[in-house]
């Protein structure tokens, strides 16, 4: 059976994952989070990786290099407790920016 794990930057986050059943750690220094994600992706049995927007932005080009060169786990951003930090047109433009299609 496949698990999701959560890499927080803060505890909100980690409770509401916990009370949905998702194990985690909360951290806050690159390094630390460097080091969680190095154990999740050396556990097999995690299928999806769930990074804050925070902890994303700390750790981008990382998490982009594996998200090219990995197949397993899936890796997916969510916003914390103050909401998404990006902006509400991300979608759009990351579609621009990637195919240049305007949509």
């Amino acid at each position: 059976m496949m698990k999701s794990f959560l890499i927080s930057d803060n505890r909100d986050t980690y409770v509401a994952m916990r009370l949905a059943g998702i194990n985690g750690v909360i951290v806050h220094e690159r390094e630390e989070i460097l080091e969680a994600m190095k154990q999740a992706l050396d556990d097999s049995s995690i299928g999806i990786l769930i990074l804050t927007e925070l902890i994303l932005e700390k750790v981008e080009k990382e998490v982009m290099s594996l998200k090219l060169h990995r197949k397993y786990p899936l890796i997916v951003e969510i916003p914390d407790r103050h909401g998404q930090r990006r902006d509400a047109n991300y979608i759009t433009k990351h579609i621009n920016e990637s195919v240049g299609i305007k949509i």
